[in-house]
This record gives C-alpha cells, structure tokens and sequence, in this order.
C-alpha cells in the first residue's frame, strides 16, 4: 500500500458514491455557478453572525451528499474536515448537528485533499462502510480574522486571493458506481521565507511543485499519465511560479494539461485580483464540477494537489514567515 516515502496506493479504489456543493452570492455569479448543488444569494444565511453562516454551509453540503447517495446520516461512520476558522469551529459544530463521529483537520486550504486521502485510507483498510470529508469557507469570517473586516474597506495588492463561501463534501463507500480514489501523496512543510500573507499564491507554489514531483517520481508516471493536473488555490501567481519551478526542474508537465481551482471558479471581471482562495475553493470545483466533467467522460484520470498555507495571525503577528503545504490525491472514473 505504501509505494516509495509518502505514497498511499489504494488497492481497493474506494469510491466517491456523491458530493455535495454549496456557494455563496458572488459564487453563482462566477464560471461554475450549474456545478453547485445549492447556491445563496446572501452571506448571512439568515443566520446572525458569518461563522455561524459557515457552519450551515457545511451542514447543507453533507445534507447533499447523504441525500444524493440514497444513505441516512445514521449510517456515516465517520466525518473528516475541516476550515480556516478559530479552532475549526465551523466544522465542528456542523458535526454536532450531523452527529457523525468525527475527525477534525486543519490543513488550511490544503484540507479538502487532506480529508480525501485519510479517508480513502480508511475505506480502503476497511475502517469504515461510509464516510463524509470536505472542507469550507466563508468569506468575510476570513477576512475578518486574518485580514480586515470587509467594512473596513482595505485595499489589496493584485496578488491577493478572494476567498470561496462555500462547502465542498464528498462521500466515500467501499463499493458502488462513481469515481474512484486511487492513490494519495501526502505533502511536506516547504518554507522558503515569505512574509507576506496577500501573497498566498507564491508562497504555496513550492509546495505544489514538491508534491507533484513526489507523487510522480514515487509512482513512477509520466505527468502525461493525467488527463489533468490541478492544484487547489495558488491563483495566478502561484500557478506562474510552479510552471517556472516545474521547468527548472526538468518536469515534462503540458501547460495545457495543468490547471488551478482558483483560477476556474470566477469570471473575468469578478473583483478577485490573483483569483480564488480559501478551503472551499477546490473543495467545491473538484466535488461539482472537475467530477462533473469525468462523469460526462470528459477525464479519465485527475491528479488534484490541495494547497494550503499553514499560518496564523498570530504567527504573522510575531512575524514568522509562511510554512506551506500541498496533499495530492488521484482520481479515475471510467475504463482505460
């Protein structure tokens, strides 16, 4: 089941039996607004506070998944996911609804592949029957805690990313009709000395790179074995970034082929300066509309690597550069 140092082959294929996809207002404006499964058209939720407005994004998004699979709540053994806010109390509370024991992760944005990979992990070893994992993100809880709240009305550089509000849940099971999990490379901490924290999408990119290089390098692929390779949220710049380090190195990957969440989701136009961000971000383009696309044969096989910047405003505060992360979990659907 391990090949190489940090590669999971999952012999079994557990299986994604559904998903579940929900969005805010300004993502039904965007590209992807038909592959979602609920959209909102206000950030409130009719709840009285963001956070708690977070936390409905997730409920209804499992809702979605349990629903969609034909399943009751009573039979998930186990939840895996988590978000950007304090302590992860979005998810956290959103699993007190559920009921479902859980696991709670922190990845930041890398979470969506984080809980994909432990939970096909578990399925695969027979831990579980049924499982949820996703992640989320609300955009004003997040600039409210690691940046200015948006009343505040600061400005940005064009480097910064726009969060996701949204929810993304995918439902493992042992065996039905879907796509199949394959395998997973889990990432390391890659630091290289950035500090500034509207630059996300740069400070991720060496991550990224280091993963993919890893998943291919372990299980011995050309990145031509992929139909599509996509990382989670490095936007603009970091995508640029990771083509230029993929170069350097020598790493025959097809531009064409190689693609970014966060550059998917919204139109031209939309106010997101480098593009997408957040949990939520490839959460809910690679559970609606990346499955979309291989269950309309569009993809046969995807390699999706989820970023993740592993700060604090705590740790910004004490002026700690940015530790990275990136998790890279395979994908296939169809016949050869």
């Amino acid at each position: 089941m391990l090949m190489g140092h940090r590669t999971w082959i999952f012999e079994n294929n557990p299986v994604i039996l559904s998903t579940g996809t929900v969005g805010g207002p300004f993502e039904a404006e965007g590209l992807l607004a038909e592959d979602f499964d609920l959209l909102h058209s206000d950030l409130w939720l009719e709840q009285d506070s963001y956070e708690k407005a977070h936390k409905v994004l997730i409920e209804e998004a499992s809702q979605r998944a349990i629903e969609k699979a034909g399943l009751q709540k009573e039979q998930i053994q186990f939840f895996l996911g988590g978000d950007l806010i304090n302590q992860i109390t979005p998810t956290s509370f959103a699993c007190r609804t559920l009921g479902t024991p859980y696991l709670g992760l922190f990845g930041a944005c890398s979470t969506s592949m984080e809980g994909l990979a432990l939970g096909a992990y578990l399925v695969n070893t027979k831990g579980a029957k049924y499982l949820l994992t996703g992640a989320s993100s609300h955009n004003t809880a997040v600039e409210k805690q690691f940046r200015y709240p948006t009343e505040y009305g600061g400005q940005k550089p064009p480097t910064a990313q726009w969060t996701v509000t949204g929810a993304g849940v995918a439902l493992l099971g042992q065996s039905g009709e879907g796509p199949r999990v394959t395998s997973a490379t889990i990432g390391r901490v890659i630091d290289m000395g950035m500090t500034d924290p509207f630059n996300m999408g740069g400070a991720m990119a060496p991550a990224a790179v280091d993963t993919i290089e890893a998943h291919l390098t372990e299980r011995n692929l050309d990145p031509s074995y992929y139909d599509l390779i996509v990382t989670g949220d490095l936007g603009q710049i970091g995508h640029e970034v990771s083509l230029d380090l993929f170069k350097k190195h020598g790493t025959p990957i097809n531009e064409k082929q190689y693609q970014d969440c966060g550059m998917m989701i919204y139109r031209e136009g939309q106010p997101v300066l480098a593009g997408a961000s957040g949990p939520a971000c490839s959460a809910t383009v690679v559970y609606g509309h990346l499955l979309n696309r291989m269950k309309k044969g569009e993809f046969k096989r995807i390699l999706v690597a989820a970023t993740g910047a592993l700060l604090s405003p705590l740790s910004f505060q004490q002026n700690e550069t940015i530790p990275c992360i990136a998790h890279a979990v395979s994908i296939e659907y169809g016949g050869e």
